[in-house]
């Protein structure tokens, strides 16, 4: 029997209510497969931030540093600003531990229907892989002259040779292992200096990947290409802003956020991973019990693929594929009625 020690992090609104059905799943493929989960809880969250002013303690990182992964349920709530609850939390854990690698999956499942009439089951299956640590998402910069007229802000931009390279190769190997395409997002007839540093790599990295044709789309044109004709992409690379913004729209196309999953990874595993579920924390139905728990048990299965256990992630994924596919219940996000806890069971009893 294999152990892994998990730490959760349920956070705020949905959170708390999405990662229980996700540690029931993990548990329940864990008996069938020879692994175990032990779980260590930690209460880091707005609410934690208007109590003691920290969204985390200070020692957080070095909490987490031992556990072979961490299970995230939501971050944000009214009343703290979503900077400070964003680089209070999620951002030192994903520069802290490495997890430069961040991969969103995007599938239309068969009783889902997307608002695209050209996006159908079978045939939207794809990956957003973003650089996850520097790019537009960097710490340099400030504020000058606050309150006056010639106020102003100034955010800097970081692409480094290491950061870009490291992800690109990700992205070809994961192409290589799937369709054998992949699309590079760029803006480099507009951002002068660091889309045609990016553009540069990519070439270069493409020139040792001869088994992977990639292209290339501006960033504007590749969001109307989103819409107009999913099907075509496999492995989509992009910047930390630009892969950001591609993911929500793909999972929109995908027919609704509360399915999607997102790994933030260090593939070199010097450090733990963390999961998450692109959903948010949904304010407006925290408490309710109606959150879509499928968010959070696909990004368990990630999590289960990355520790090893490629079957039980399978075997998960083929459960939201039949229940979805062969049965009505539905959460409200999905056009139905059924609350968390009922969709929960109908999937482990599919599983």
């Amino acid at each position: 029997m294999t152990h892994h020690h998990i730490a959760l992090i349920p956070g705020d609104g949905i959170g708390a209510e999405v990662l229980p059905p996700a540690q029931r799943v993990v548990d329940a493929v864990g008996a069938r497969h020879g692994f175990a989960c032990t779980y260590t809880t930690y209460d880091w969250s707005c609410e934690r931030y208007a109590r003691e002013g920290a969204m985390m303690p200070e020692d957080g990182l070095d909490l987490l540093r031992d556990k072979d992964a961490i299970l995230l349920g939501a971050v944000g709530y009214p009343g703290v600003p979503d900077h400070v609850s964003l680089w209070g939390l999620l951002i030192p854990i994903r520069r802290g531990f490495r997890q430069y690698v961040n991969v969103r999956p995007i599938r239309v499942f068969e009783g889902v229907d997307s608002p695209l009439r050209t996006a159908a089951p079978g045939d939207v299956d794809f990956v957003v892989v973003r650089e996850n640590v520097e790019g537009e998402y960097s710490e340099i910069g400030g504020r000058l002259n606050r309150g006056f007229a010639e106020e102003m802000a100034v955010q800097e931009a970081v692409f480094t040779r290491a950061g870009v390279t490291r992800v690109l190769d990700y992205a070809f190997d994961l192409a290589a292992r799937r369709g054998g395409r992949l699309t590079s997002a760029t803006k480099s007839n507009g951002i002068v200096h660091t889309m045609p540093f990016w553009d540069e790599l990519v070439a270069e990295r493409g020139a040792d990947h001869p088994r992977v044709v990639w292209d290339q789309e501006h960033i504007d044109a590749l969001a109307a290409k989103f819409v107009l004709d999913p099907a075509r992409f496999d492995v989509v690379v992009a910047s930390n802003l630009f892969g950001d913004i591609l993911s929500d729209l793909a999972a929109a196309v995908a027919g609704s956020i509360g399915i999607a999953p997102a790994a933030n990874l260090n593939p070199e595993r010097e450090f733990p991973s963390m999961f998450e579920p692109v959903h948010g924390s949904a304010p407006d139905i925290a408490g309710r019990g109606i959150a879509n728990p499928l968010g959070a048990i696909w990004s368990a299965a990630m999590m289960l693929d990355h520790l090893g256990h490629r079957a039980a992630a399978d075997e998960i994924t083929a459960a939201m594929a039949a229940v979805l596919a062969k049965t009505d219940v539905r959460t409200p996000d999905l056009g139905g009625d059924s609350t968390t806890t009922e969709f929960t069971e109908k999937l482990l009893e599919l599983l």
